[in-house]
């Protein structure tokens, strides 16, 4: 992993960012929120504790969850 990059990446400011979250997660909205942040990393929230640091995962972190995801293999 490239320590300037995570680095960036926690370093990036969030407290204007524009979280999103799935369309699926139901009326309760409980569920993960998302924002993009610069070189295809991502930050991912609890919506329902807004106030806790988010996750990041840089650009191929992210794709290799998703694919986990996709694939059925998480």
């Amino acid at each position: 992993m490239n320590v300037e990059r995570e680095a960036e990446s926690y370093a990036f400011d969030l407290s204007a960012a524009a979280w999103h979250k799935s369309s699926a997660s139901g009326p309760e909205n409980n569920c993960v929120e998302i924002t993009d942040l610069p070189g295809g990393a991502v930050a991912i929230r609890d919506s329902k504790d807004t106030g806790r640091d988010p996750l990041r995962f840089n650009a191929s972190e992210w794709a290799a969850f998703r694919n986990g995801v996709i694939s059925g293999e998480l």
